[in-house]
């Protein structure tokens, strides 16, 4: 470890490992920070991604997939399902664990060095500029000079805050999410659930993901303003013991998720955000594993550019929240008006759409119809659902 980089990455996700990778191989010199003792470890995530969207940004490789989806079931609060008309879009099921580590493989054949249990308590500001980190590993402490420092440090970004940008999010848009890998189970591996519905998880959703037809990711998110009266946990523990009473968990996460716009500013005076730090969550479905990757790679060239000119202001970096705004940010607004309405949905309103889209034919239960039928009441959205399920 050198006491100067570059370029410095603090977050060793998908996000945070895109971006060293990219800066990296655009000429930079790059130290990946990682708090934790070991990359992909914790898992804060339900592991699943479309097929469609991880080969945007990388070529999928076989240990990283336990299964792989070929059916999605929505439920309604009166119990009926819903089975999506797929298309030739797959899913995959993720061993996070291995992926996130062979990502930051990957980034390292570039020549980032990372470090491991690497706890970065606070930013050197000189002059109100951000200009590298400070950090503490194995018990001792470090100034490490950067020109950029890229914040991947996840929902509660202390690295955001400390470099001056607003991450704060209102409590409706914050999801309280709790999972559970279940084990003695039996499930299809090729399809996932969704349960929706005020009784099982009010301003979200709740799902199973098939590990394989033994074991299932099995979670849920509430929007923040009900989790006040009752804890995810309790929701989630409910409907375990209904639906799997004789389970096994072998594995619980919990946390939070920014499912709002992305942050209006990004970027600043040598510092750039990617991930959950810049709420590039999209906020429908709270995932963010390969919006995280896209913005890493985009974070990642830019700041290369930037050092290689000798100007990393934040007008100069903006340059990567223009692109963002116009490749996905955009979307993400879009995701976030239908969002705001599809949550102000009764359980009668949920009940109506599921009856409405099973009296379609087969073929034409689709997620934009799926939208069109639970926006009825709000017509101006559906141009918007039109946009970004479209593009996606």
């Amino acid at each position: 470890m050198r006491d100067s980089y570059d370029c410095i990455v603090v977050g060793g996700g998908p996000g945070g490992a895109w971006a060293a990778k990219y800066a990296a191989e655009s000429g930079a010199s790059v130290l990946l920070l990682e708090k934790d003792r070991e990359i992909g470890v914790p898992v804060r995530c339900a592991e699943a991604a479309g097929e469609n969207g991880l080969k945007l940004v990388v070529e999928p490789d076989p240990r990283w997939i336990t299964t792989t989806i070929e059916n999605a079931v929505l439920v309604s609060p009166h119990g009926r399902e819903v089975v999506l008309e797929s298309g030739k879009e797959r899913g995959y099921m993720l061993d996070r664990k291995i992926f996130d580590y062979d990502l930051v493989q990957i980034a390292t054949t570039y020549g980032v060095e990372v470090l491991t249990k690497a706890y970065v308590y606070d930013l050197i500001k000189p002059n109100g500029r951000v200009e590298g980190v400070r950090v503490q590993h194995l018990g001792s402490r470090y100034d490490i000079r950067a020109q950029v420092v890229i914040g991947a440090d996840g929902v509660e970004s202390r690295v955001g805050r400390w470099g001056g940008l607003r991450t704060n999010i209102k409590m409706k848009d914050m999801e309280s999410c709790i999972q559970m890998t279940l084990a003695n189970l039996e499930v299809d591996s090729k399809t996932v659930y969704f349960y929706f519905g005020r009784e099982v998880a009010p301003g979200g959703y709740l799902w199973v993901f098939p590990k394989n037809d033994r074991v299932a990711n099995v979670g849920l998110g509430i929007s923040g303003e009900y989790a006040r009266y009752k804890s995810a946990k309790r929701y989630l523990q409910e409907f375990i013991d209904k639906q799997f009473p004789h389970a096994a968990v072998l594995y619980t996460v919990v946390g939070g998720v920014p499912c709002a716009a992305t942050l209006k500013k990004i970027v600043a005076d040598g510092l750039m955000l990617v991930g959950d730090a810049a709420h590039q969550v999209n906020p429908i479905s709270g995932g963010g594993i390969v919006t995280a990757m896209i913005a890493g790679q985009m974070a990642g060239k830019v700041a290369a550019d930037a050092i290689k000119e000798n100007d990393v202001s934040e007008k100069r970096l903006q340059e990567y929240a223009n692109e963002w705004h116009r490749v996905e940010g955009k979307n993400h607004e879009r995701f976030y008006k239908i969002k705001k309405a599809i949550y102000k949905l009764t359980d009668e309103d949920l009940n109506r759409t599921a009856d409405t889209v099973l009296s379609l034919p087969s073929e034409k239960r689709t997620i934009i119809n799926i939208f069109k039928a639970a926006l009825v009441k709000n017509p101006s959205l559906i141009f918007d659902v039109i946009k970004v399920f479209m593009k996606n």
